[in-house]
C-alpha cells in the first residue's frame, strides 16, 4: 500500500486524469501569486539604494533562474525513475521539462543581460555564472535535438536519460560559482540559511514570485505532459474512449 501511489503514476490514464485536475488549480494559483508579486515588486517596494529602480528586474530575473536550475533537477529524478523503472510517465516528464527548462533558462540569460547593461556597463561577460547558465541553455538544446534525430521513443528516452545525468555536474557549479571564483555576479539574494540582505518590503513579493513561477512552471509542464501522452498512445483504448467524448 504504501507504494501504491508510485505505481499509479505509471499509469497513462490515472496521470492524464489526474494532472487535468492539478493543471486547473496550479493555473489559477500561479496567476494570483504572480500578480500580487509583481505589482508589489514593481509599484510598491522601494527603490534600492545603489541599483535605484533597475533592481525591480529581479521580480522576473531571480525566478526564471531559480527554475532554470530546477526543472533540470526535476528531470533528473525522471532520468533515474526511467533507467531504473522504465516508466513511461517518467521520459515524458522529462522530454516536457527539457522544453520548458529551455525557455527560462533563456528568460533568465535575458533578462541577466539586461539587468547587466545598467550594472556592469554591458550585456553580457565571460562570469563564471553567467558562462555555466549557457551551458545549461546547451545541454536542453542537446536534449531536444538528441530526442528529435532518434525515431525510437523507448531508445531516446533510454540516451536522453543518460546524458541528462551526465549534465548534472553543472548544477553545483552554476550554484556555488560566485562562491568558488571572483565573479561580477552576485550572491543569491535569497538563502534559507541566512537572513534576507534586503527589507522585508522587497523579498516577500519575490517570495511570492517565485513561488507562483514555480506554480506556473508545473502547469505547463503538466499540459505539455498530457498532450504528449494522447499522442503516444493514440492508439490505446482510453484514449478512443477520451476523442468519443470529446
Amino acid at each position: 500500500m504504501r507504494w501504491r501511489w508510485f505505481h499509479q503514476w505509471g499509469s497513462p490514464r490515472w496521470f492524464y486524469e489526474r494532472a487535468g485536475r492539478w493543471q486547473l488549480v496550479c493555473g489559477w494559483l500561479s496567476l494570483g501569486l504572480i500578480a500580487v508579486g509583481t505589482i508589489w515588486g514593481l509599484g510598491f517596494a522601494p527603490v534600492d539604494y545603489q541599483q535605484g529602480n533597475s533592481y525591480r528586474i529581479i521580480y522576473l530575473h531571480v525566478p526564471v533562474a531559480f527554475l532554470a536550475q530546477a526543472m533540470y533537477a526535476a528531470m533528473s529524478v525522471s532520468a533515474v525513475v526511467l533507467l531504473v523503472w522504465k516508466m513511461k510517465i517518467a521520459d515524458i516528464a522529462m522530454q516536457s521539462i527539457a522544453v520548458m527548462g529551455l525557455a527560462f533558462t533563456a528568460l533568465a540569460l535575458g533578462s541577466g543581460a539586461v539587468w547587466g547593461k545598467p550594472t556592469w556597463g554591458t550585456y553580457w561577460v565571460w562570469d563564471a555564472r553567467l558562462t555555466s547558465m549557457l551551458i545549461l541553455a546547451f545541454l536542453y538544446l542537446a536534449l531536444i535535438g538528441l530526442r528529435a534525430s532518434i525515431r525510437d521513443p523507448d531508445q531516446a528516452g533510454k540516451v536522453c536519460g543518460i546524458l541528462v545525468l551526465v549534465g548534472v555536474v553543472n548544477l553545483p557549479i552554476i550554484k556555488y560559482s560566485v562562491e568558488w571564483w571572483n565573479t561580477l555576479h552576485q550572491p543569491a539574494s535569497l538563502k534559507l540559511t541566512e537572513k534576507p540582505t534586503m527589507p522585508a518590503s522587497m523579498w516577500i513579493p519575490l517570495l511570492i514570485n517565485i513561488l507562483g513561477y514555480y506554480i506556473v512552471a508545473a502547469y505547463l509542464v503538466l499540459g505539455s505532459m498530457r498532450a504528449i501522452l494522447v499522442a503516444r498512445e493514440r492508439r490505446s483504448s482510453w484514449v478512443r474512449e477520451l476523442v468519443r467524448r470529446v
